[in-house]
């Protein structure tokens, strides 16, 4: 049994791990839409009409939610999310790893799923208006609403992960490390 469970973590650490270092990459292609929009923004003074556009804009924030809300789980597997750690920093590794699996139970969880069921209907909506950006030439906003539950689903995922891992440790079934 226990076996199965690191297999599923371990499966759900690659997914999460891949999606997370591809979407790194969003980064870089932010900054060239950025870039040059301002850029066609600058010239565009020059010959007397705006060449940058609505959709430009937007796909810099579409690709900044991108970047922010599917490396989110990422975040959580490689140990980089917010922490406070007042007292975690002093207790042993399996002190920690319960802090770490009563958070997940208590707080990570609960919370996605309670965000994946208020979010739903919205998305649902979005979907089904096939809902456009309220600015002449902008993008639709369907697909980026969807990012919202894609991420709420890797994190909770990556929570079950974090869950089977820690709690491993937790109940001294493994070593120190998860």
């Amino acid at each position: 049994m226990i076996a199965r469970l690191r297999a599923l973590s371990k499966l759900i650490d690659r997914v999460n791990g891949g999606l997370g270092r591809a979407v790194s990459w969003l980064s870089l292609v932010m900054v060239f839409v950025g870039a040059g929009n301002a850029l066609l923004r600058y010239c565009g003074r020059f010959v007397g009409h705006n060449l940058s556009s609505n959709a430009a804009l937007e796909a810099q924030w579409y690709l900044f939610s991108a970047m922010f809300l599917l490396a989110a789980a990422w975040t959580l597997q490689q140990d980089r999310h917010v922490r406070v750690d007042v007292l975690y920093g002093r207790l042993s590794p399996r002190g920690r790893a319960w802090i770490d699996v009563l958070g997940t139970c208590l707080f990570l969880l609960p919370f996605c799923i309670f965000a994946v069921w208020v979010s739903f209907p919205s998305v649902a909506e979005s979907w089904r208006l096939l809902e456009q950006s309220p600015d002449p030439g902008g993008l639709p906003r369907y697909p980026v609403k969807t990012l919202l539950l894609v991420a709420l689903w890797t994190l909770i995922a990556q929570g079950i992960s974090q869950l089977i891992k820690h709690g491993l440790v937790a109940l001294a079934l493994v070593g120190d490390e998860p």
